[in-house]
């Protein structure tokens, strides 16, 4: 089980015991907003989400690295943060990073700091060579915990994205480990 720490957060592999604080985040029209395709309705949809997460941790082949973010002060459930392996080359992994916050978290910096502490983990303890990740151009706050974590701008797609009912705009961005190990702390 992977468990890692923060000065104010647990980054850690799932629990069974997650099932309602996760349903409740994975059922919020509001908060699911820019993530629809994992949104759920049912709780067991949610279960079934959780269930899945529960048992890649455990795989010998993971490719999927979706971490419980808990806050250390009050045990509260703030989130989730993560990527998936897209491909295993000779210099190492290649992920898509990707998060979602509990909103009565919004405008901690808990997103920013549970990110940085994956990224540390991937790049030192998990031989991944790039980490991509990116957002809808609307969506202001993802895209600002991406540029706070030192991720470097790939790409602007116009039009790029059908979300609710229209034609949205995507920005793209990038991280490699030579980046993040020489970038000013």
């Amino acid at each position: 089980m992977i468990h890692l720490s923060t000065e104010r957060l647990i980054i850690r592999d799932p629990l069974p015991t997650d099932l309602n604080d996760l349903h409740r985040i994975l059922s919020d029209t509001d908060t699911m907003y820019y993530l629809q395709d994992i949104m759920t309705n049912a709780l067991e949809d949610s279960k079934q989400n959780l269930d899945d997460a529960i048992a890649e941790s455990q795989s010998h082949n993971r490719e999927k690295y979706f971490f419980t973010i808990v806050a250390k002060e009050s045990d509260a459930y703030v989130g989730s943060v993560g990527y998936t392996v897209t491909e295993v080359t000779p210099v190492g992994k290649l992920v898509h990073a990707g998060y979602f916050l509990s909103p009565e978290h919004h405008g901690k910096g808990y997103m920013t700091e549970a990110l940085n502490e994956v990224i540390r983990f991937a790049f030192e303890d998990n031989d991944v060579f790039r980490i991509s990740t990116g957002c809808l151009s609307e969506n202001h706050a993802s895209e600002r915990v991406m540029q706070k974590c030192g991720f470097i701008k790939e790409a602007d797609f116009k039009s790029h994205t059908w979300h609710d009912g229209v034609m949205k705009d995507r920005v793209e961005y990038r991280l490699l480990r030579d980046e993040w190990s020489t970038r000013p702390k």
